[in-house]
């Protein structure tokens, strides 16, 4: 798995193209402030462990980063550029949906943006050491 986490000021999306036809229909955006945005690939090297070990390592990372950067708001975004390898589409939104529900339950504010688009990104990001943290987990 790739994780390069962000963090932000402001954030922002809108839906540009549905690329998975099987998904829910957005049609409206969302603005999110004082945030980490967590631009994750997960790779198909990662289905051979189970999700739940995947998915404690990805939270571990995403918690250590938000204390770094004093903000208990994160966004999670399957971002499918960080490899060329990639795991199904099962798989990767069963481990953001387990890494979201942990996350929750460890008080942190946390959201998704929408799976299986691409998005029109607005990324408002300081230019300071630990805003910008990159992973191979």
């Amino acid at each position: 798995m790739k994780v390069l986490v962000i963090y932000c000021k402001e954030f922002s999306y809108n839906p540009a193209s549905k690329t998975l036809p099987d998904v829910e229909e957005v049609t409206s955006g969302k603005k999110y402030t004082d945030c980490i945005v967590a631009f994750i690939q997960v790779e198909a090297e990662d289905e051979e462990k189970e999700v739940s070990s995947r998915e404690k390592k990805l939270v571990n990372h995403l918690k250590w980063t938000a204390r770094k950067n004093n903000t208990n708001n994160i966004v999670l975004h399957s971002f499918a550029h960080l490899s060329e390898s990639k795991a199904t589409v099962d798989y990767t939104k069963t481990l953001f949906n387990l890494a979201e529900k942990r996350l929750i339950n460890g008080g942190y504010i946390t959201e998704q943006t929408p799976f299986g688009y691409f998005l029109d990104l607005n990324i408002n990001a300081p230019g300071f050491s630990l805003a910008r943290i990159w992973a191979s987990l």
